[in-house]
């Protein structure tokens, strides 16, 4: 009941991220002044395998992918210990850098979207004071990200011409912001008796504080006559400067992105967000709603329900298969009775080494439903075989049992060396399959301990044999002697034509080895998980208005298909800055409810359907590309998870820009790729100020 669900294992990639902001600064800067400090000053690390890094306006990323063996908790530290030696070369007015793990599975499971008819800031403000803790306290719960969210922020509007007639600067009314707007300590008064904390209380608390802030300097000479900050300025409380806008269904929003935590049971922390989320619906003001509106884990929760029935099923058919051939129920129940022992003796194993129940160790616990019995079948068979020749049931237990042991020993040590491998492959996969071959081997590794103490003791005690007389038991024998005869002969033709069965076999052998070349390959296949991600951007230099305007149409054409259920947008990123960028979160209806296609004349899949939405988006405007990214693929990549990712580097920027825009249109050329990106954009158009500083210094500025 305590084990963690996912639908990946919880592994550790061994990639570092360090992010950081600097606020208004070119790419160009964050080239040379932030990104090549950081990478001279973690190139010491050991087991680097690569460094990457991306810049753009203000943000900066520097990711640094370790040896696969390298413990990733270990490197994580020394980078955080480079970056703070090399932290008196930054620039000062940069943000401190935020350094952390890289995993595919730290990205939200669900994302519940707040609506509101009531203003845009009051909605933040809500979201961000009354809600944001109640889903962060949830258990299971690591963080809530919030998309498309904006701070709440006093903006002050200064009037040029008032700032000109009473002949102030703006440096003056910041002057006087910062002197007058602050809360500082002033010390502490003793005297024999008591103590006194003394603290200058002067942060204004509303805008009409804020308006009479008296301006006392001009230029840094005293002003003689009554100037407030409110003569000068017009203050509203407000929001920061929006540089990111969400949507769900089209109505504004405020996404908050539920983060679990690592190895914990992903299904118990969505239901725990989606009662929640109904009692909160039932309590809000009015006005407000909240909804969830991308939930990934309905996939695993599925994806684990069926692996769970498979289990259940194949056990099921293992019984039937032990009726039939061994023609007793006495039999069949000794024989079932060893799969509970084995499988959920496993759990006790992965509990403890910290395993999930995901896709690969559920994998390996229904693969291991008919290698379990083995062991059983084997011992119960001789057990029977002493009870035939007249010995009681105890004596024929122990004599049995002890006969075939080092037989059985070698029978499982000879499956556990096929999947115990499996846990020592190396790179990424070997990391996945790594719980896989642990799980199975540990199965296994219990089917044999029940098979020597367990199965022994139940034979003693109610083993019947000599019940395969019925008719199902003489069907089954004679279909055995039938099977046998056949045998018999294949083997004396066999022996009778050796060279030829040698040379057949080999040729055969070498035969299937060349259906190798032309078979498809790829690293795991895609799923219809009924959602994906339309990625938007548009041409350098867009502005954050013109991009949602554009991504606005892209709703249009999505809200107006039957295939599609709900749809949640993030124009500008969910961290804000990239104004020429957008994401459409689609959720599809269910494959059986989605609606006949008239041009195909049947339901679509979501391979289809992202095509149609592929297609169709590029078509709105020549300024914007749309691709599609498929999420059942996610989980397999520490990058953004496209199928095939590569780098282009050199030594000219300019080459770089030329030879990326060239090989992506090679690549879309072929007709053998589609969302053909590259994170190379040139041109991003700026003011330059040169200044003249002749013409500076006559004036004294």
């Amino acid at each position: 009941g305590r084990m963690g669900i996912s639908q990946m294992p919880d592994i550790d990639f061994p990639v570092v991220n360090i992010d950081v902001t600097y606020e208004g600064a070119s790419p160009e800067i964050m080239e040379t002044d932030v990104i090549d400090v950081i990478e001279n000053a973690v190139m010491s690390v050991e087991g680097i395998h690569e460094l990457r890094s991306t810049a753009r306006q203000g943000q900066a990323s520097v990711t640094v992918e370790l040896d696969v063996n390298r413990d990733v908790d270990v490197a994580l530290q020394e980078v955080q210990t480079k970056i703070a030696q090399a932290q008196r070369l930054l620039p000062d007015e940069i943000e401190p850098p935020i350094i952390s793990k890289r995993n595919p599975e730290d990205f939200p499971i669900m994302w519940v979207a707040v609506t509101s008819d009531r203003p845009i800031k009051d909605l933040m403000v809500y979201t961000r004071n009354h809600l944001r803790d109640r889903y962060q306290t949830l258990p299971g719960v690591a963080d809530v990200r919030m998309g498309g969210y904006v701070d709440r922020a006093i903006r002050i509007w200064i009037d040029r011409k008032k700032l000109q007639a009473l002949e102030l600067s703006i440096d003056d009314v910041l002057n006087t912001i910062g002197r007058e707007h602050i809360e500082i300590p002033g010390g502490r008064i003793e005297t024999s008796k008591n103590e006194f904390v003394i603290r200058s209380m002067g942060e204004a608390s509303t805008v009409k504080e804020l308006e009479k802030l008296p301006i006392t300097s001009r230029g840094g000479a005293p002003v003689y006559r009554k100037i407030l900050l409110g003569d000068v300025a017009d203050i509203k409380d407000d929001l920061d400067d929006i540089r990111r806008i969400s949507r769900f269904n089209g109505k504004p929003t405020v996404g908050l992105g539920i983060m679990k935590q690592r190895r914990s049971n992903t299904i118990a922390v969505a239901e725990e967000v989606r009662k929640l989320t109904a009692d909160l619906q039932t309590r809000l003001p009015e006005g407000y709603s909240v909804a969830i509106s991308h939930d990934m884990t309905k996939f695993v929760k599925d994806s684990t329900d069926e692996l769970v029935f498979t289990i259940i099923l194949s056990t099921i058919l293992t019984g039937i298969v032990c009726l039939v051939f061994l023609g007793s129920f006495s039999s069949t129940f000794n024989i079932l009775l060893a799969i509970p022992t084995s499988i959920m003796g496993s759990f006790i194993f992965l509990y403890f080494w910290g395993f999930t129940l995901n896709t690969f160790t559920l994998l390996a616990l229904s693969l291991a439903i008919g290698i379990v019995v083995d062991d059983a079948i084997m011992v119960m068979e001789n057990i029977s075989r002493y009870q035939e020749m007249g010995h009681d049931r105890v004596e024929a237990a122990g004599l049995g049992a002890r006969q075939i042991t080092f037989a059985a020993i070698a029978a499982t040590l000879a499956v556990i060396a096929i999947f115990l491998p499996v846990a020592f492959m190396k790179g990424i996969i070997g990391k996945y399959f790594l719980e896989f071959g642990i799980t199975i081997t540990v199965a296994v590794a219990l089917s044999l301990l029940e098979a020597l103490t367990l199965t022994p003791m139940r034979c003693s005690q109610f083993l019947q044999v000599g019940s395969s007389t019925g008719s199902l038991g003489r069907a089954v024998n004679r279909a055995f002697s039938s099977l046998s005869e056949s045998y018999g002969r294949a083997i004396g033709f066999i022996l009778d034509h050796r060279w030829t069965v040698i040379l057949g076999s080999i040729a055969f052998f070498t035969a299937s080895l060349l259906f190798l070349i032309p078979m498809k390959k790829e690293f795991v296949p895609a799923q219809d998980q009924s959602m994906f991600i339309v990625r938007i951007k548009t041409s350098v230099g867009s502005s954050l208005e013109y991009t949602d305007s554009l991504t606005e149409k892209a709703e249009s054409f999505v809200a107006s298909r039957g295939e599609v259920l709900r749809y949640f947008s993030a124009v500008g990123g969910f961290t804000g800055g990239e104004v020429n960028t957008a994401m459409i979160f689609v959720t599809m209806k269910e494959p059986d409810e989605r609606p006949v296609d008239p041009v195909a004349k049947r339901r679509l899949n979501q391979a289809e359907f992202a095509g149609i939405v592929r297609s169709e988006l590029n078509r709105i405007s020549k300024d914007m590309k749309a691709t599609i990214q498929d999420l059942s693929t996610r989980g397999f990549s520490a990058t953004r998870g496209y199928p095939v990712e590569f780098t282009v580097r050199g030594t000219d920027w300019q080459k770089l820009g030329n030879y990326s825009d060239e090989i992506a249109a090679r690549m879309v050329k072929s007709g053998m790729m589609v969302d053909v990106d590259t994170g190379y954009d040139a041109g991003q158009p700026e003011i330059q100020i040169l200044p003249d500083r002749n013409a500076a210094e006559l004036r004294g500025v």
